[in-house]
């Protein structure tokens, strides 16, 4: 009798802490007390690791705390790379820290239940990952959020919004994040959030990839088994899950839509190397401690019903490797098709009632009429763009930026060893707009269109050669290929071949174009006919000139070429 006693003074002990949780409040820690309270944990439970694995923008290092690994750094990563992995991405804008919270409390239940690993796939969490806007706090800069109390800031320490950064890695933050995720290869990777947008009775919505992109073992995978699974045990615990509510118009009425993960997010660029990616997001009106709830919710059922499908997600997985290296066709800038499907919708009415300070109707939901009906939901993209995979690509070795970048990514590439000759089809860029504002740092590039031009390439030392059979293809041909959505083109890698280097003196180049137009029939048939047809171009001795010069040997090749080339077959022996 004395024992039970015991034994239920110890369990109550227990659970009276675990409600008595600083982390359960209206309060996020700062960075320092996460980081303090994370080292004392690992030190005080072998089996809880933390590791610095790289610097931030702000100077101050990037965490990863790892449960369930060999309490062995090299040991530890090697695990985490041959069994089920999980990995939770918090506070990438800190202003939304339900993650951080969810995973302290997890980290401290799992603790207090006797640290149990029955098949426990390995979990990592990276506790801070824009660290220099979690430590610019305030309790100001989310205007239409619900709690805590105090939180950072969406911008990181040079005000890059990291959630757009995965591709373009303009911080150090995404060379850390990089090394973290090649360190681990995750099997699931979570990015944990606060919506914004309309107002609605769910607390707990997400973000799954988009399903064409997606290779078919992985998408009949997430989509036919383990969403529907999920939903159904979280609705068993009290837990709606629903997608994301991205609006189609201005109200739910008008339908939602599902969202583009472009690489340049966290999940897209997860999902670019077959990790199954989602993106959490609670509803910014509801409490935060509600949200935290929420968030941990998800996080127990994702860990249970990974562990409990961990054989099915490796071979969906190792299928979806060599489902990408079989492709002969890469598909890309996709748009939402207008085709409609209707999605179970649980919202509140709502009305246009005119605001007595601006005098102009505003929206206004009733939470007191709550509602459950069909909405229009459109959640089919179509590709408009796509070409033939090449056997392999060429970078040239000035381009040492991007090398840097695909080198980060464990792209397999060789160095050419000497110089030599080789026919590639090269990228030649015939038009392209660029934006009017600054996005992310960038002009960024947009409606490209080029040339693909057979060329004998003289290769130096130095240049790498990219194959393309491999299971980072995604990231490769998203890259670099230059019409894809987050191009290294279209981020502005390549601006310095837009720009013409070398021109003429009228008066001397007016003296050759004879010799020119007599040594190029086609050239001169052109030149006439266009003199004749266009009064500008005939009133113009520059553009006259410029239109012969532009045609002619004296032009520069590298105008408008990228360097970047294609190879449909390798001859290169060095």
């Amino acid at each position: 009798m004395k024992v039970l006693f015991s034994i239920f003074c110890f369990v109550s002990l227990i659970n009276y802490s675990f409600s008595q949780s600083k982390w359960t409040g209206n309060r996020t820690p700062t960075y320092s007390e996460l980081i303090d309270h994370l080292k004392s944990v690992s030190k005080n439970h072998s089996e809880v690791e933390l590791y610095a694995l790289g610097s931030s923008d702000y100077g101050l290092p990037i965490y990863v705390c790892i449960v369930n690994g060999s309490q062995d750094s090299l040991r530890t990563f090697e695990k985490a790379r041959n069994e089920t992995t999980i990995l939770i991405n918090n506070a990438i804008h800190p202003g939304e820290p339900d993650g951080i919270n969810a995973c302290l409390i997890w980290l401290d239940k799992w603790i207090a239940n006797g640290k149990k690993v029955d098949n426990l796939p390995v979990i990592a969490f990276i506790p801070a990952y824009n660290v220099g806007g979690m430590i610019n706090r305030s309790s100001t800069s989310r205007a239409n959020q619900n709690g805590p109390d105090e939180y950072g800031f969406r911008g990181n320490a040079r005000n890059l919004d990291l959630n757009r950064d995965f591709i373009k890695m303009d911080s150090e933050n995404a060379f850390t994040f990089c090394n973290i995720f090649r360190a681990l290869e995750p099997d699931v990777f979570v990015d944990n959030h606060v919506s914004n947008g309309a107002d609605y009775q769910y607390t707990l919505t997400y973000i799954s990839q988009m399903k064409e992109r997606m290779a078919p073992s992985l998408r009949n995978l997430v989509y036919g088994t383990m969403l529907p699974e999920m939903t159904k045990n979280l609705r068993s615990k009290k837990w709606g899950l629903f997608p994301y509510v991205e609006l189609k118009g201005e109200t739910p009425d008008e339908g939602i839509y599902a969202f583009n993960d472009l690489p340049r997010y966290a999940m897209g660029y997860a999902g670019l190397f077959n990790s199954i990616s989602f993106t959490v997001e609670t509803h910014m009106l509801k409490p935060f401690p509600e949200r935290v709830q929420a968030t941990l919710a998800f996080m127990e059922e994702l860990i249970d019903w990974t562990k409990n499908n961990a054989n099915r997600i490796e071979q969906s997985r190792k299928n979806a490797n060599n489902w990408v290296q079989d492709q002969s066709w890469f598909r890309f800038n996709y748009e939402l098709s207008e085709e409609r499907d209707s999605i179970n919708f649980k919202g509140y009415e709502h009305s246009f009632p005119v605001n007595e300070i601006t005098g102009l109707k505003r929206l206004l939901y009733d939470r007191t009429k709550p509602y459950q009906k069909m909405i229009p939901y459109f959640n089919k993209y179509i590709p408009t763009d796509s070409v033939r995979i090449p056997d392999y690509y060429i970078v040239g070795c000035q381009e040492k930026e991007v090398i840097r970048r695909l080198e980060m990514n464990h792209i397999k590439f060789r160095k050419i060893q000497k110089d030599s000759l080789i026919d590639v089809q090269s990228f030649v860029v015939t038009s392209f707009k660029s934006s009017d504002r600054p996005y992310e740092g960038h002009f960024k590039h947009k409606e490209m269109n080029y040339e693909l031009i057979n060329f004998k390439y003289k290769l130096k030392a130095g240049d790498i050669i990219i194959p393309t059979k491999q299971n980072s293809a995604m990231f490769i041909h998203s890259v670099l290929q230059p019409k894809a959505e987050d191009s290294y083109f279209s981020w502005n890698f390549f601006d310095s071949y837009l720009q013409e280097k070398e021109y003429f003196s009228n008066y001397v180049f007016i003296d050759k174009i004879q010799e020119i137009l007599d040594s190029d029939a086609k050239l001169k048939e052109e030149y006439i006919r266009k003199k004749s047809e266009d009064e500008s171009f005939r009133n113009s001795e520059w553009q006259q000139l410029y239109f012969i010069y532009s045609k002619s040997n004296y032009f520069e090749p590298s105008f408008m070429r990228l360097p970047v080339y294609q190879l449909i077959s390798s001859k290169i022996k060095n």
